[in-house]
């Protein structure tokens, strides 16, 4: 058995995870899905002080109190950003972390740096507009690559918006984080808006996947991603 912790990208919950664990739970696995603090099931503790250090403390705590080790971490989209600080806090718990098309940062960069230009000027648009100059409103699900019916119904009254500190927030790193086992997961058929992380790994040698569907993979094609999580798991 082991230990899986999923964390979602912006906007979203741990719920957003249930096809996937439900099938790595059948294969005989421990799955975690936290919700980060200030968004979906706890938009509630939503303030402008939540910011990237809150979510990666949201993870070392339930590791923490979970008593988890030989943890396989993965990280959607925006969580790429909370793996990497968190396996600098924890790396002796951690087995492997997944970055699941998602950031890949560097010590000192932020989410927004790592975003292509022109996509980063319509999250600054968003959030000096509509985003009252501290949120991110959802983004389209059509532009993630989500185009059934049912996805789409069972997602939109669930997303809230995403704090903007949790973008601007830059993450501290040391060899710590470097000497966790990684591994890259990109999702191919969409804008490749993380194009660039995957690209950083490749250089620096991570075992590289690729999935062929947009970039909800966990609610797109939870067959194949839980079958390849199950597959690292060996």
């Amino acid at each position: 058995m082991t230990n899986f912790v999923l964390l979602h990208g912006a906007w979203h919950g741990g719920w957003c995870w249930a096809r996937v664990a439900t099938r790595l739970r059948a294969a005989g696995h421990s799955v975690f899905s936290p919700t980060f603090t200030g968004v979906s099931d706890r938009a509630h503790l939503l303030s402008p002080q939540v910011d990237l250090i809150t979510h990666v403390d949201d993870v070392v705590r339930l590791m923490d109190a979970e008593d988890l080790h030989d943890v396989i971490l993965v990280g959607h989209s925006y969580a790429g950003m909370v793996v990497a600080g968190v396996a600098e806090q924890r790396p002796d718990r951690i087995r492997t972390r997944v970055y699941l098309d998602a950031f890949f940062p560097r010590g000192g960069e932020s989410a927004i740096d790592l975003l292509p230009d022109r996509i980063a000027h319509h999250y600054r648009e968003s959030v000096s507009g509509p985003g009252f100059g501290w949120l991110i409103p959802p983004r389209s699900l059509e532009v993630l690559g989500v185009t059934a019916t049912e996805d789409i119904d069972w997602l939109t009254p669930r997303l809230t918006p995403q704090p903007w500190a949790t973008y601007t927030a830059a993450v501290t790193l040391t060899a710590r984080e470097r000497d966790v086992p990684a591994v890259y997961i990109e999702c191919t058929s969409w804008m490749r808006v993380f194009a660039s992380s995957a690209e950083r790994a490749r250089e620096l040698g991570w075992p590289g996947y690729e999935l062929d569907t947009g970039h909800e993979a966990m609610v797109t094609t939870p067959e194949p991603l839980a079958l390849l999580l199950d597959q690292l798991a060996v």
